[in-house]
């Protein structure tokens, strides 16, 4: 009788569900490998598995957190860089905002009273929330709106926040505004890349990675894996 294949646990970025799950399925049809995808902030997993947490492969939204994993001891070398995401605004059918990439209709918004909660993920520990920080810093309205925003445990859960009718809008993955139950749900616009640091998003087996974290690590630089990921708006790394 086989031995049953230990289930590789990967440690993903809420930024990723939609695309790693269809690549995921894919990878476990082809090689027979089992994966078990658990989602959430980077920043919260970065915590976790310095803790030990019993996780093969760490996909997070931001390298410096798996720098600093590496630099603890925690992990086979320094991993490598996965994809850059985007940020944008997304904005729900019947909101008085609108998708405006340049956050000048939020700038009026706050002004003529049209805002009155606003979703963006926790900068405290969400990349994608640190971000969109930056993005308000950058254009002048985060000491406006900070008594204004809702904040996400996720990127994903702040996407929720953004179309749950409670917010008139907010900060969101490019990568999740792309997925069809969220795109149909209201507008979205890019938030231009000079306005924030790159969402460099690197990935990195743990120390005593079972054979199927190993395997789908190197699937995730297949062409085939990488054209999902672009799919989804993300932009992959220079060879």
């Amino acid at each position: 009788m086989a031995l049953a294949q230990p289930v590789a646990t990967v440690a993903a970025a809420a930024d990723l569900k939609f695309a790693l799950e269809e690549v995921a399925a894919q990878f476990e049809k082809d090689s027979g490998h089992k994966l078990k995808l658990v989602f959430g902030s980077s920043g919260n997993f970065y915590s976790q598995l310095l803790q030990g947490a019993p996780f093969h492969l760490f996909m997070s939204a931001d390298e410096g957190f798996v720098f600093k994993l590496a630099e603890a001891g925690k992990t086979e070398g320094r991993g490598k860089l996965y994809a850059y995401g985007r940020i944008g605004i997304k904005v729900p059918t019947g909101s008085l905002l609108k998708a405006d990439g340049q956050l000048k209709d939020l700038s009026a918004a706050l002004k003529d009273g049209r805002l009155k909660r606003f979703a963006i993920a926790n900068p405290e520990h969400a990349p994608y929330g640190m971000r969109a920080e930056e993005a308000l810093r950058r254009v002048g309205l985060w000491e406006q709106i900070s008594s204004k925003l809702v904040y996400g445990e996720n990127v994903s859960q702040t996407a929720q926040f953004a179309l749950s009718g409670s917010t008139q809008g907010g900060i969101i993955a490019y990568s999740l505004a792309l997925a069809p139950q969220i795109k149909a749900q209201g507008d979205f616009a890019l938030i231009p890349e000079e306005l924030h640091q790159p969402l460099a998003q690197r990935m990195v087996l743990m120390k005593n990675a079972p054979a199927a974290a190993k395997a789908f690590y190197e699937h995730l630089s297949t062409p085939a894996a990488q054209a999902v990921m672009v799919r989804y708006g993300f932009a992959m790394p220079k060879p």
